[in-house]
């Protein structure tokens, strides 16, 4: 599979302009093809991986340097993580690309990137293969018009975190995965817990409604659970919505952010706040992604805390890796990310703590993970023997909800507006539903007209 895909990719990332020479009829000595891939360094830019410094991404890529290193290949993978917020992240990559001032050979790129790099041909197609086994609707994110741009490296998607002990204190029967299912449900429970409050406890829930991407996200879920077929952009990028789907996605913004259930410092909450909140056992629900699962159980058992899936519909998150246009060594990055996003690596992946892209890593028990030994089945432990890792794991060492509560997750998420032009429409989408959390909001309708306007003129079409 890597070899095949090296060689599709070389193919691929032929300059258009070497293409038409190939077909004008020229001589033999017009007809040029890539020159082979050239031995040294495979630079890999990415954000920071939550799993800390020597995080998974470093261990796998040092994994594949020792292939390298046995074999004598001369190649030799080096991981860049860029500073900052995800937004001066992609500015970096974007200036340093289109520049050319930095010489990276694989991008990792937010999901809502890909459209963006793609259009602006800054990096290379790939065969479809590449993204055979990776879950249909992750797969969808590294796609743009119709071809594969990326392989997923690792995903993500909103869960639904909340304490079982506040919910049995205050005499609620059921307090699994499946007693939540819709934000009625989940409303309900905040009558029940106002009447018998546990102590700490403020109000309901929390979650992401800063001035950023977390409130992009919170609203894109509450407006895909109001309208079925959510997407506002058409398969182009061009702007599609109506003013019936934005006021009724306002409306269940509006009721599911009501201050008698909303923390209110969820309104300038990132992750690590709201985390923080819902450690502090401010609230009894909190809205996360799935790194959130190792890092709560590092303060809570099992009997306090549960996680079901985020009633309605949930976003997909993550990161997929691409071959930038400029690479000397697209073959050899190809086989790099190969290597990356196995089934395999996956598992690591998996094991460590991220949502894993490919289908086989939650369901196939063959699947282990050989290249990284202490990241998942075998947990680490402290010098005097205890274990550090107290996250709950099934029978074959994945985290305990992975397979049922993960996956599924996953498997029904939505994508965010898919578009060249994200970064407009995400700074839009942000400002304007900003008005929903003042003093005196507009009316669904009136805010629905203002967010209309905007978006037509942030996303022509």
């Amino acid at each position: 599979m890597a070899r095949r895909l090296a060689v599709t990719l070389a193919r691929l990332l032929v300059p258009p302009l070497l293409a038409v020479a190939a077909c004008t009829g020229g001589g033999p000595r017009d007809v040029r093809t890539p020159a082979a891939d050239v031995p040294g360094d495979i630079v890999v830019a990415s954000g920071r991986d939550v799993t800390g410094k020597n995080g998974v991404r470093q261990q796998l890529i040092d994994a594949w340097n020792r292939q390298q290193e046995q074999q004598d290949s001369g190649y030799h993978a080096r991981l860049v993580e860029l500073p900052g917020s995800a937004d001066q992240q992609r500015s970096q990559l974007l200036g340093a690309l289109q520049s050319g001032s930095a010489h990276y050979d694989v991008v990792n790129l937010d999901v809502t990137w890909v459209p963006e790099f793609a259009e602006a041909d800054l990096v290379g197609q790939l065969p479809d293969e590449a993204v055979d086994d990776v879950i249909a609707s992750v797969a969808d994110t590294a796609r743009w018009k119709g071809k594969v741009y990326a392989v997923p490296f690792n995903s993500d998607v909103g869960l639904l975190y909340y304490r079982r002990d506040y919910l049995s204190r205050a005499g609620v029967q059921r307090t699994g995965p499946d007693a939540i299912r819709t934000w009625h449900d989940l409303l309900g429970l905040g009558d029940t817990l106002d009447a018998r409050p546990p102590k700490g406890y403020e109000k309901l829930w929390t979650t992401q409604l800063a001035a950023y991407e977390g409130r992009t996200v919170n609203a894109v879920e509450a407006f895909a659970s109001a309208t079925d077929d959510f997407a506002l952009t058409d398969g182009s990028g061009r702007y599609t919505g109506d003013l019936r789907e934005l006021t009724d996605g306002i409306a269940e913004l509006r009721r599911r952010t009501d201050k008698p259930y909303t923390l209110d410092s969820a309104l300038s909450s990132d992750e690590a706040s709201s985390l923080s909140d819902f450690e502090d056992g401010r609230t009894a629900f909190l809205r996360q992604w799935p790194y959130a699962y190792g890092a709560l159980h590092q303060s809570f058992t099992e009997q306090q805390l549960g996680v079901a899936p985020l009633p309605g519909r949930a976003v997909l998150g993550g990161q997929n890796l691409a071959v930038t246009r400029s690479s000397q060594r697209a073959g050899k990055a190809a086989e790099l990310i190969t290597f990356l996003t196995s089934p395999q690596s996956e598992r690591c992946l998996l094991d460590a703590g991220f949502a894993a892209t490919r289908t086989s890593a939650y369901t196939d028990d063959h699947v282990r993970c050989t290249s990284v030994p202490a990241s998942g089945g075998s947990p680490s432990a402290s010098p005097t023997g205890e274990s550090t890792d107290h996250m709950p794991r099934d029978a074959a060492g994945r985290p305990g909800y992975a397979r049922g509560i993960l996956l599924p997750a996953l498997q029904r998420a939505v994508s965010r507006p898919r578009t060249p032009l994200y970064g407009a429409f995400t700074q839009t989408f942000t400002a304007e539903l900003g008005a929903l959390f003042t003093d005196d909001p507009p009316s669904d309708a009136v805010l629905a007209g203002r967010l209309d306007e905007a978006l037509r003129r942030a996303l022509p079409g």
